[in-house]
């Protein structure tokens, strides 16, 4: 008899699982406290069970928790997970630390997908192919995961949360596995399970126009990122091949729409490429492109990757385009380099086992 999955289920999902097993619907909260408060990943582990039941769950179900093959932890803090999930199929997942007064906090950078279909040109992720869409367990198990490997390092006080904020901005395309993503969130949000507030989890997007619409008419208070990377549909088809199916009026048009929908203000990604998009007249209609939008500009300088022709553009380059558009009235950020060292930030997470030719973007899974 195959046995059922819990990692993965709402709690009134696992209720429905346990009860079906003959046992009462208080179980199943036990159970799922231990999964995503304690981080377990055996039923033996749950001390509070009676050692019978224990046998009997571990008869009947399962949980399967992504397995941490090796981390590497940068001179900044940042650490990076390869993980290893069920069929064997290896993502990456990477934590970086933020400093706070009641001690270090991590932000969690979660993968959607194994591999990439979009094919971004200046991503690592983009260019080792596509090989699935992750499960809501194995995108949850992830957080289970990392937050149990840095409790074990940071050994903070018994109840202590080490990640404050998720990111759907690792291996993937999550408005391509918009379900599996969406029921993760309802668990990462959920106080009975991982905890963390909506507003704390953003999801970002390389453009794909169905998926926004959809995630606008949800009413969740997620922050929405948008990866942009160019000003003009000419510069926009070649290093995001997505748009050439859509773009960059209708992409403009659907954040507007989300903005309408939901009142959030949505971050666009701007990739810095020296002599490809940071130009001051770049930055000029970027500004424009930006102005009629509830909407934030977020720099990040190019982080090198293997077999790239593409360069980071040098600092006054980088200082200049910022302060056009500040002087425009955008508000622009520049991201601060975290974990290149170890090729844990933006466009450098690759995992080379499960590198597969890219798939198009109108074949991929989309629910």
């Amino acid at each position: 008899m195959e046995k059922t999955e819990l990692l993965g289920l709402s709690l009134q999902e696992t209720e429905e699982v346990i009860n079906g097993l003959g046992l009462p619907r208080f179980r199943a909260r036990q159970i799922y406290h231990w999964l995503y408060k304690h981080q377990v990943h055996s039923f033996y582990q749950m001390s509070n069970l009676p050692k019978e039941l224990r046998h009997f769950l571990d008869q009947k179900a399962s949980i399967t928790v992504p397995r941490v093959v090796k981390s590497r932890v940068s001179r900044d803090g940042t650490r990076k997970f390869l993980l290893e999930l069920g069929d064997k199929k290896r993502i990456e997942t990477v934590a970086i630390p933020q400093s706070r007064a009641a001690g270090t906090k991590y932000t969690i950078c979660l993968s959607s997908q194994v591999g990439c279909p979009i094919g971004c040109t200046f991503c690592a992720t983009g260019q080792s192919g596509f090989e699935r869409d992750l499960t809501a367990g194995e995108i949850t198990g992830q957080a289970v995961a990392v937050e149990r490997e840095l409790k074990q390092k940071e050994k903070p006080v018994s109840g202590n949360r080490l990640i404050a904020n998720v990111v759907f901005m690792g291996m993937g395309e999550p408005l391509l596995n918009l379900d599996a993503v969406l029921k993760a969130i309802s668990i990462i949000n959920d106080e009975q399970g991982i905890g963390i507030g909506q507003r704390h989890i953003t999801i970002s997007t390389a453009g794909f126009i169905p998926g926004i619409k959809v995630l606008a008419e949800t009413g969740l208070q997620v922050t929405l990122a948008v990866s942009l990377h160019a000003t003009t549909d000419e510069v926009r088809n070649r290093i995001v091949p997505m748009n050439r199916r859509y773009g960059l009026e209708e992409l403009l048009q659907a954040v507007s729409y989300y903005n309408q929908k939901t009142g959030r203000r949505v971050t666009f990604e701007y990739l810095l490429l020296d002599g490809v998009n940071s130009s001051i007249q770049d930055a000029y209609r970027l500004s424009q492109m930006v102005k009629p939008l509830l909407a934030n500009v977020n720099l990040i300088p190019y982080n090198p990757i293997e077999g790239s022709d593409y360069n980071r553009p040098a600092q006054d380059t980088i200082t200049r385009f910022m302060a056009c558009l500040a002087r425009e009235g955008v508000n622009v950020t520049l991201r601060e380099e975290m974990g290149a060292d170890i090729k844990a930030a933006c466009g450098q997470l690759r995992v080379a086992a499960n590198r597969r030719p890219k798939q198009e973007i109108g074949t991929a899974n989309s629910k």
